[in-house]
């Protein structure tokens, strides 16, 4: 079964029967089945249903409680993203760990640009393969949502024209759901740090999710974040 659908009912709709799916069901079968906007287009008609309006990103500012939040993780990287991965804020130990997002702008502060195009998030991610196929299909998955919008494709159009991986794994339509898990990372000045990575939901309507990467003791990874945000603020104060 897919999307809860047995296979008869399949069957029944390619034969123009009239089982009359409802356009949750339809919608459920466009993301099981990975299909692309002429595909949703085709599959409704064949179900004589109305397609739904496609979600558009909705511009989002991050403020209030979830800024609060944010900046509270004094020992904790984190930072927001909206719908398209684009990185809204971030807070103190991000920086550390990953870099300035506030020197870079467009589609560089992108995490799915960041992963595949940046020469020091390779050399950050220990297992880059394996990390970056999976960030590629939860990009997969989350882009299901916005089918056809202008700024999804004006992304994944770049990507296919700076990435040879990406533009290779593409087409394979690996899907994920999940990228939470242990992240080894080789920093340039710290070393060997390892991280629990979580990413979280936020309720309000925006698709923006907290990404928080937690570090565990192995590999002194506490100790080194530390000696990183401290050597951080020196630099700041004697600026």
């Amino acid at each position: 079964m897919i999307a809860g659908v047995g296979t008869t009912w399949y069957t029944w709709l390619e034969q123009g029967r009239d089982v009359r799916p409802s356009v949750e069901v339809l919608s459920a079968l466009c993301q099981a089945l990975r299909l692309d906007g002429a595909e949703q287009r085709h599959l409704f008609t064949l179900a004589g249903r109305q397609q739904p309006e496609r979600r558009r990103i909705v511009q989002t500012k991050v403020e209030g409680p979830l800024l609060h939040m944010l900046q509270s993780l004094v020992l904790q990287p984190a930072y927001v993203v909206g719908p398209r991965w684009d990185v809204l804020a971030w807070n103190d130990a991000a920086v550390a760990i990953f870099g300035d997002y506030g020197q870079l702008e467009g589609d560089a502060r992108n995490i799915l640009h960041g992963v595949f195009t940046d020469p020091h998030r390779r050399h950050l991610l220990v297992d880059w393969e394996q990390l970056a196929r999976a960030t590629l299909a939860a990009f997969r998955a989350e882009s299901a949502k916005y089918t056809g919008d202008p700024d999804f494709e004006r992304l994944i159009a770049l990507m296919m024209r700076s990435s040879p991986e990406f533009r290779e794994w593409w087409p394979q339509r690996d899907v994920v759901h999940r990228l939470s898990g242990l992240k080894h990372l080789r920093h340039p000045i710290a070393g060997a740090m390892t991280f629990e990575h979580m990413s979280l939901s936020i309720d309000d309507g925006s698709d923006m999710r907290l990404i928080v990467y937690t570090p565990l003791a192995e590999q002194n990874s506490v100790a080194k974040l530390r000696k990183l945000l401290e050597a951080q603020t020196a630099e700041r104060r004697s600026a």
